[in-house]
């Protein structure tokens, strides 16, 4: 079957579908899964959920999760070694694998069983690539959590290059060698990062922690404010103004990269109406995965934020400077991690923030720490950042590895 002859719009996979090699088929989704629907009726299988890696892993190991109500246990959907776990609401971030263990999944993902002529670790690979990836955004209305459901009618018309079952198993296992390599260096990069971040949380400490008075965090603040609760109508990317949020909130600075959310002027003119933020004011993410991350916002125009971030301005008796490498000192984050509330993301209340007792020693005192810090700190800060772009370049380069294999542009056999 050509990609040509496939019905829908599947512009993230069709240039790959066409240059495939000469023995390699194009199919649809549903001509080669069977949807499931069998019950965990007895409640004989264990609970199991899906990572955004793939991973297909025990409910208890996601830690935070809300349990579900016992009468709807009956109703999950059994896996079994093999099946095909999707979830329909989050697939544009990865919620797709191939199962390696029996178990019993939420009633609100989908399970499909493979038919003989494909291999699951080969449709592992090949459907949690990133042409595929950026395929199911494609199927979406929008990323709100209504509209980001891919219809089945779309995944069932879903075109997949399928080579002969022995190249299949040939491409996975030259995958699964080639990936446990890169993620072997990726995780050891990460350990340096860690170690790197110890060491430069030390010296922050070391310099700031020496018997100096102790105040309330909100006992030296001119104010504190998070950004909106709001919702708005989003604009295509490059109109109206960026939406800011966690994410630009990176190694001590305010990054705009032009991948956030975009609102119109008068919107974000409402936002900062509050006179939030402005130059001086500290950044800290108090809500998601990131909690803790601090900034000094140095910019001259006041940009919108989520309410993720909260800006602190501090009064006339705390330094900017100061206050923000104290915020990222191990004795601060400590405080942070220990208020903070989990539920469906973690979250710390303002009013927990400020309570957080920080030194307060002189002006001129802190000063100069500061600047000794900035000095110190700065090659710390420049190993870190050189170390996670090895990282994201790594990432990449697994990314396009596979898609490569997956797409016949490698020969895996010449390869090995």
């Amino acid at each position: 079957m050509s990609a040509r002859t496939l019905i829908g719009a599947h512009r993230a996979v069709e240039a790959l579908l066409e240059t495939l090699p000469e023995l390699w088929q194009v199919v649809r989704f549903k001509g080669v899964f069977d949807r499931l629907d069998r019950r965990n009726v007895n409640l004989e299988y264990e609970m199991l959920s899906l990572r955004s890696t793939g991973e297909v892993v025990a409910r208890a190991e996601m830690g935070g999760r809300q349990e579900p109500d016992d009468a709807s246990l009956p109703r999950y959907l059994v896996a079994e070694i093999g099946d095909l776990v999707v979830n329909p609401m989050w697939l544009i971030g990865g919620g797709i694998g191939v199962s390696r263990r029996a178990g019993a999944v939420s009633p609100d993902y989908r399970v499909f069983k493979p038919r003989p002529s494909l291999t699951p670790r080969f449709i592992h690979y090949l459907l949690r690539s990133q042409p595929y990836l950026d395929q199911y955004l494609l199927y979406t209305r929008a990323q709100t959590t209504f509209d980001r459901r891919v219809q089945q009618p779309d995944l069932d018309n879903l075109p997949l290059p399928v080579p002969p079952l022995d190249e299949q198993r040939a491409i996975a296992d030259y995958l699964d060698r080639e990936t446990a390599r890169i993620d072997t260096l990726i995780e050891e990069q990460q350990r340096l990062i860690e170690m790197l971040r110890e060491r430069r949380g030390a010296v922050v400490s070391a310099a700031i922690g020496t018997g100096w008075g102790k105040a309330r965090l909100g006992h030296v603040l001119a104010g504190i404010k998070d950004g909106t609760h709001g919702s708005f109508e989003r604009l295509a990317s490059g109109e109206g103004r960026p939406l800011l949020g966690a994410r630009n909130v990176m190694n001590g600075a305010v990054v705009i990269d032009g991948q956030e959310s975009f609102i119109s002027d008068s919107d974000a003119a409402r936002i900062v109406a509050n006179g939030y933020p402005l130059r001086g004011d500290v950044l800290l993410v108090i809500v998601g995965a990131t909690i803790g991350k601090t900034a000094v916002y140095e910019l001259d125009e006041s940009h919108a934020f989520q309410r993720s971030v909260a800006f602190l301005r501090p009064n006339d008796v705390v330094d900017s400077r100061f206050l923000w490498h104290q915020i990222q000192a191990k004795q601060f984050q400590d405080e942070l991690a220990l208020r903070a509330k989990t539920s469906a993301q973690p979250g710390i209340y303002m009013g927990d923030v400020v309570a957080i007792p920080v030194y307060v020693p002189p002006i001129e005192h802190q000063r100069r720490i500061a600047a000794d810090l900035d000095h110190h700190t700065a090659k710390i800060d420049t190993l870190i950042a050189e170390t996670e772009r090895f990282i994201e370049l790594s990432k990449e380069r697994r990314a396009a590895l596979i898609t490569a294999a997956v797409t016949g542009q490698i020969d895996v056999r010449e390869a090995a």
